[in-house]
């Protein structure tokens, strides 16, 4: 049998197990024992604790559990509706400023918490009761929410970044630093949006409204005095604090992407003690559980689809389909776009985490000999990956959205996340034609390479 051949009989087989409805980290599990028992010598298998636990026993990979309990500390306290509230209050004078606010606060958050259904449900299950209550359509409301989510993937510290860079063999503070530029792009690009889209519903509210029919929300004044706008302050600070805090710690040199989760953490539940007195058992149980089954979780997933990956490499099947794309002479960007549309169908039905382990052995190798950058590929990835969340049939944001607001129709929700996957790939257009927007702070800051 080819090496192809059997390239494809294992992806086949992958998907077969997968579509069978079981749990993604044993049906790879499943699928590489399956092949090392009947492709690779029997001894194979006498190695398979091995090799999991020493793919898992990395340094790098001992900051996802560290940052989810940092997320999980912020999003399970009321430091999200909090942050929300502070933002719209500053912000609810400038058309469309509670859309901004989301967009602001999906940012923030993301960038403290690290996940994408987190900053969805912590941002959410606040924002979409409020913006419908101003008279915003559920489903640009559910939309703007499920968006501005994927900005956990993005901004540091992001555990789909981190694993890119265990994967690809890259610098995780370079990779950092090389989604803030492309995450604030992202951020403009929503909020633009949000505005074109408020004052557009605004006009169909008013005329409404002149036309002598009901007067929406969208036309109520509403008011902010200033000594109310700097109450807010306090129990927001301490959290941004915290997040430039940690990127000064990180990107100065100060310690390592373990440490620092590990300090961020560490500040994050002396934080919800101080600010909002959540230190006893029963408070903290829901944290520390939540903790432990996502980092449990997300672990598996990892262990398995590095086996996964090196079932791949010994029978090679990822050198394989690498030499075989690399034959086809495909031009730099049109090697570029395959590459990215099957990303797209991938996150039709997998994960980030997955696709990330599953393709790198197969799609950076051509990409390195084709002469791209891989830390400028691994951030239009995250963004093309960021489209998955959001993108029917299985966008996980979609269905984060639908939980927090029940009542929204499903076909409302999609609709209304259609434009922002749009905006998605504009911004993955920009990047193709600026790189610098992702490579020129990581090359400022740590030189270029």
């Amino acid at each position: 049998m080819s090496d192809l051949t059997l390239g494809a009989l294992y992806g086949i087989v992958t998907l077969l197990v997968m579509f069978s409805g079981m749990p993604i980290a044993f049906a790879l599990g499943v699928v590489s024992v399956g092949f090392m028992y009947f492709f690779m010598p029997e001894s194979s298998l006498d190695t398979v604790t091995q090799n999991v636990y020493e793919e898992l026993a990395s340094i790098t990979l001992l900051s996802i559990p560290l940052f989810i309990l940092k997320g999980a500390a912020i999003g399970k306290s009321p430091a999200g509706r909090d942050l929300y509230a502070a933002i719209h209050a500053w912000l609810h004078k400038v058309p469309g400023g509670l859309g901004i606010a989301n967009v602001f606060a999906c940012g923030l958050f993301a960038a403290m918490a690290g996940s994408s259904p987190a900053t969805c449900s912590a941002i959410g299950s606040a924002g979409i009761p409020e913006m419908r209550r101003r008279g915003y359509s559920p489903g640009f409301a559910a939309g703007i929410i499920a968006a501005g989510g994927t900005l956990g993937i993005l901004l540091p510290p992001s555990i789909t970044m981190i694993l890119y860079a265990v994967a690809a063999e890259q610098s995780l503070g370079r990779l950092f630093l090389a989604g803030i530029g492309p995450g604030f792009l992202l951020v403009l690009l929503f909020a633009g949006y949000a505005v074109y889209r408020a004052r557009k519903e605004y006009r169909i509210a008013l005329d409404v409204y002149q036309r002598g029919g009901e007067k929406s929300a969208y036309l109520a004044d509403e008011h902010f005095t200033f000594s109310q706008k700097v109450e807010m302050l306090p129990r927001v600070l301490p959290f941004v604090v915290l997040l430039i805090g940690v990127m000064v710690a990180l990107y100065g040199g100060y310690a390592t992407p373990s440490e620092t989760a590990g300090l961020g953490a560490l500040l994050a539940m002396v934080l919800i003690a101080l600010v909002y007195r959540i230190w006893k058992p029963k408070d903290l149980s829901p944290i520390l559980g939540s903790t432990i089954k996502e980092s449990t979780m997300l672990l598996m997933i990892i262990g398995m689809s590095l086996l996964y990956s090196y079932v791949m490499s010994y029978l090679h099947i990822s050198q394989s389909a690498a030499q075989w794309v690399v034959g086809l002479h495909l031009s730099k960007w049109l090697l570029l776009a395959m590459i990215l549309f099957m990303v797209i169908v991938l996150g039709f039905f997998l994960p980030p985490v997955s696709i990330i382990l599953m393709t790198a052995p197969i799609i950076l190798p051509p990409l390195r000999a084709a002469g791209f950058d891989l830390i400028w590929f691994g951030v239009v990835m995250t963004i093309v990956m960021e489209m998955g969340l959001i993108h029917p049939p299985v966008g996980l944001n979609i269905f984060v959205i639908k939980n927090i607001a029940p009542d929204i129709p499903l076909r409302d929700v999609i609709w209304g996340v259609m434009p922002f996957v749009a905006l998605m790939f504009l911004a993955v257009v920009l990047l193709c034609v600026m790189p610098e927007i992702a490579v020129g702070l990581p090359n400022a800051i740590m030189g270029g390479r």
